[in-house]
């Protein structure tokens, strides 16, 4: 989803709303309690396909950002350490420790230790963070990447950061490969940076690609921007916004070649926008902002060819002309094992789509809608939890939001040899499936003898107690009466005892 180079003759929207009265915009954080999880599977009118399985979102805890903090994008550790990872634009990395009944902040990266460079996009690799810098609505600040440790989330630091000289764009995403980081650097392309020390980053190169192509004849430089990126084998697959796809082969980090690019040729009279990827295998799944989602084959990456096109809001048509689209799609991630795309969209909020079959993609639910005043930038995927992040946008362009913060998604991802999202403990006890969406839940473990089933709720009052002598295979717990929300789980047995979260979502 793009704010600015689709448009010639509009500044920067976020920018914007600082110029608006603050006490009439302004909004204090609040949490919203657990125990508020309701239903949401609402599937937008737009949208006529039936997925093939079944995706059910329900909405869990939301943070509002008080005006004008921006919440950009949000991933979860990667490492199973219950931690949110917030890129908060002017407000730096915000860290929130999602272990209690509801997140709280606990550590904040401030901008003041980057050289005042806004933080757009975060990604992960072990036990570091690697931040997108700079603002990229507008022209006054560099392209830049910082590393954060987080052995320990609650005491993140700071190990070094680097920019670009001059200040005239900021970062759209940094991905990482062995000891190399590669950042999308919007009109400043891509950046190859060794990360072999992370005190101490060091410039490789830099590699602006073509922009005469897809449009010979009048490319406009402001639409050519280096977005989103997936990197696999030293070969870089860049969004690179109005000039579509490129591939760029990264074996030699001085001289990055390009050996392939694909651009939808329906859109060759129209707005492009090709804003993030995902790869899996030999395909490239690919948020166009207003055109939706195209998969893509990369099999043969010179010749890379359209595999199916999911497009709802029919963007090739005179109706939508960009600035009306019912969905901006951005931000996208890809659940391997329940083969379902996840994708950030505007003012529509979140798409779920199958790809189970890759050339028949399905729209399996959406969450939110177009007439709530709220709307997506990012969007992360941990388990069975979506982090939609939201962004304030007075003015409208392309779609008006008047809320930013975080939402937690639950849904359900129960899928074949699935095991993700259960409770796990020790000698092979699994809680399935978590969050609950029933009135009872299954414990599958082997016979265990003089075994304790405790449940407490937020409070830490018991809510549900009882002993078996013998615990069968897929012994259900009838649960059915508990309320929505969170509970911690006690198993104890003779020699051990474990404990674990469980969700209830009816």
């Amino acid at each position: 989803m793009k704010l600015i180079t689709h448009n010639h003759s509009f500044s920067n929207p976020l920018a914007i709303g600082s110029q608006i009265s603050r006490t009439e915009r302004s909004r204090s954080v609040k949490l919203a309690h657990c125990l508020s999880i309701f239903v949401l599977i609402l599937t937008t009118n737009q949208i006529n396909a039936q997925c093939g399985q079944k995706v059910n979102l329900q909405a869990g805890w939301e943070i509002a950002y008080s005006f004008p903090d921006q919440a950009m994008t949000a991933h979860h550790d990667i490492n199973g350490k219950d931690f949110l990872y917030v890129a908060s634009k002017e407000a730096g990395l915000r860290i929130y420790n999602l272990s209690d009944t509801t997140p709280s902040l606990v550590k904040t990266i401030p901008i003041s230790s980057i050289d005042n460079l806004h933080v757009m996009s975060v990604s992960q690799s072990g036990n570091y963070l690697y931040l997108s810098l700079g603002d990229f609505f507008s022209s006054k600040q560099n392209t830049g990447v910082a590393i954060v440790d987080v052995t320990n989330p609650t005491t993140a630091t700071l190990t070094d950061f680097w920019k670009n000289e001059p200040a005239t764009q900021g970062t759209g995403m940094v991905q990482v490969e062995g000891n190399y980081a590669y950042a999308a650097g919007m009109g400043n392309g891509l950046f190859i940076l060794d990360i072999s020390d992370k005190s101490d980053i060091k410039f490789v190169s830099q590699f602006v690609p073509d922009i005469s192509y897809p449009n010979p004849k009048s490319p406009d430089p402001l639409k050519y921007n280096a977005r989103g990126l997936a990197v696999r084998n030293d070969v870089v697959y860049l969004s690179y916004d109005a000039g579509g796809i490129r591939i760029i082969n990264v074996s030699n980090k001085a001289k990055p070649l390009e050996t392939g690019r694909y651009s939808n040729p329906v859109l060759n009279d129209r707005p492009r926008a090709y804003n993030n990827l995902v790869l899996n295998d030999t395909l490239l799944y690919v948020a166009i902002d207003y055109c939706g989602m195209e998969v893509l084959s990369v099999k043969d990456t010179a010749k890379i060819r359209q595999v199916s096109w999911w497009n709802p809001w029919k963007c090739e048509t005179p109706a939508n002309n960009w600035f009306n689209s019912p969905g901006h799609t951005n931000e996208i991630a890809y659940d391997k094992d329940c083969k379902v795309v996840f994708m950030s969209s505007g003012k529509s909020e979140m798409h779920a789509v199958s790809v189970a079959d890759p050339a028949k993609p399905d729209s399996c639910a959406s969450f939110g809608n177009t007439t709530n005043s709220q709307g997506t930038w990012g969007l992360g995927l941990y388990k069975n939890k979506v982090y939609t992040a939201y962004i304030f946008v007075p003015l409208g362009i392309p779609f008006f939001s008047n809320w930013s913060g975080i939402k937690e998604i639950i849904w359900d991802n129960k899928c074949t040899n699935r095991t993700e999202g259960n409770l796990k403990v020790k000698k092979g006890f699994d809680l399935y499936p978590n969050p609950v969406l029933e009135g009872k839940v299954k414990l599958n473990t082997g016979e265990v003898a003089n075994i304790v089933v405790e449940v407490y709720d937020y409070l830490g009052r018991k809510v549900y107690h009882e002993s078996f002598e013998t615990l069968s295979p897929g012994q259900k717990l009838d649960i059915g009466y508990l309320e929505n929300g969170n509970y911690q789980v006690v198993l104890k047995a003779a020699d051990r005892v474990e404990t674990g979260r469980m969700v209830v979502a009816r």
